[in-house]
């Protein structure tokens, strides 16, 4: 069983679980969302995404995201997933984030989609 992020409890009362291609999603979207220097044990874990978010959106803020989230995800977790593609897309003022991947252990195909706010979509 894999532990549900956020963090919460089930309807019975202990740890709430997910399933495997969620708990893949959930591991993404810790390393998007967490800054470097926020996890005492991992001072250097995540991606400094969030970083971002006062940044002026432009075409050069969606370049950059697209490499930094590619490099992260391809240091913390390239043992789990394999990113095919990360596309960045940076309409008004919000910026999305989705990433093609797929799962090593099984070779299935996902995408994760991401506001700018860090919530999935």
């Amino acid at each position: 069983m894999n532990v549900d992020f956020p963090f919460s409890f089930g309807t019975n009362g202990r740890t709430a679980g997910t399933s495997d291609d969620d708990h893949i999603r959930d591991l993404i979207q810790q390393v998007l969302f967490t800054a470097p220097g926020e996890r005492v044990n991992r001072p250097d874990f995540g991606s400094g995404l969030l970083r971002l978010v006062f940044a002026p959106n432009s075409d050069e803020l969606a370049a950059a995201t697209q490499f930094l989230v590619q490099g992260a995800l391809q240091q913390w977790l390239g043992d789990l997933i394999e990113v095919n593609d990360v596309q960045v897309d940076n309409s008004d003022s919000s910026l999305f984030v989705e990433v093609h991947y797929t799962i090593r252990r099984t070779q299935q195909r996902d995408v994760a989609r991401f506001n700018r706010g860090g919530e999935a979509l």
